[in-house]
């Protein structure tokens, strides 16, 4: 079989064009995209983790403190407003979506601090092994959701930073001009309040 020279050019002129765009960046927006979806998804996996946990909290500590009922009330509320709330990884570039999101975690995480600390005025129920048992679950949630959400800014973060930067810009300019950049959590209002003590 005898190969033409205009074969072998072909071929090679293939295999140029096929290395020049896999070294050229073509799938770092694709490949940053669906690494923050990933990520997404870890946050979300936690988020329900802690709301699985409440309904057990929330019947351990009804138990304990009857008369407590306001903050019971407002951890279920809060929980079923959190859980009520869904963003998918196709709405990741809504900021607002994002926001509301974060929003209802936030109240619910407050409303378990609450429930948390009225824990504090019944010592029977401190040294209940549920609730301790509990209790450790949702710190330990608690931590994972605090690694998931900074891995996701992460990963927004250099997905956001190849759509504006060279090369990616070219990229994100003409075949993927679908793409936009992904909202990012950020700080609760009161973050950046000093906490209170109180003696």
């Amino acid at each position: 079989m005898i190969v033409s020279m205009a074969h072998i050019r072909r071929v090679l002129a293939v295999v140029l064009v096929g290395l020049a765009v896999a070294g050229c960046g073509y799938n770092t927006i694709p490949t940053l995209e669906e690494q923050a979806k990933a990520k997404w998804g870890d946050v979300q996996n936690n988020y329900q983790r802690r709301a699985d946990l409440i309904p057990n909290l929330v019947a351990t500590v009804q138990g304990y403190a009857k008369q407590e009922r306001e903050v019971l009330t407002q951890v279920i509320e809060a929980r079923a407003k959190a859980t009520q709330i869904k963003v998918d990884a196709s709405q990741l570039t809504d900021p607002e979506k994002v926001r509301q999101f974060q929003d209802a975690q936030n109240q619910l995480s407050g409303a378990l601090g609450r429930l948390i600390a009225v824990s504090e005025n019944y010592p029977d129920l401190k040294s209940n092994q549920n609730f301790l048992a509990l209790q450790s679950q949702l710190e330990g949630t608690e931590n994972r959701i605090a690694v998931a959400r900074r891995d996701y800014i992460e990963a927004v973060r250099l997905y956001n930073t190849e759509l504006r930067t060279f090369p990616g810009i070219i990229w994100a300019s003409t075949v993927f001009r679908g793409n936009k950049p992904m909202a990012e959590f950020t700080a609760a209002e009161d973050a950046a309040k000093p906490p209170q003590v109180k003696f």
